[in-house]
């Protein structure tokens, strides 16, 4: 049984870096890990993701060119390095994990994930 537990999320000024952390636990393979966000009044949205080598990445073009998702995969952890935030990346961060067998080529979907951490509140502030 894999659990994903998230941290690293705050409060920051625009401008400002944080670092996420996602560890998972648990003796199951683990396959693609992402990260997604929820904005209040809004939809779940993709983030990034990174397949199991680490060595494909995906990215939202929301996000592209400022948060890097990389993998340390000796520790079932991913990280999610996101700088020059601005006040519309606010959101709870939530970290996802696919145990399946099967590799795809579309790890931006939430159905591709079948393991979901508890999330992490990011707040910018102008």
């Amino acid at each position: 049984q894999v659990q994903l537990v998230e941290s690293g999320g705050g409060l920051v000024q625009a401008g400002d870096s944080l670092r996420l952390s996602c560890a998972a636990s648990g003796r199951t393979f683990v396959n693609a890990m992402g990260w997604f966000r929820l904005a209040p009044g809004k939809e779940r949205e993709f983030v990034a993701a990174i397949s199991r080598n680490g060595i494909i990445t995906y990215y939202s073009d929301s996000v592209k060119g400022r948060f890097t998702i990389s993998r340390d995969s000796a520790k079932n952890t991913v990280y999610l390095q996101m700088n020059s935030l601005k006040p519309e990346d606010t959101a709870v961060y939530y970290c996802a994990a696919t145990t399946s067998l099967t590799t795809t080529t579309d790890y931006t979907r939430p159905v591709q994930y079948n393991k979901w951490g508890q999330g992490t509140q990011v707040t910018v502030s102008s």
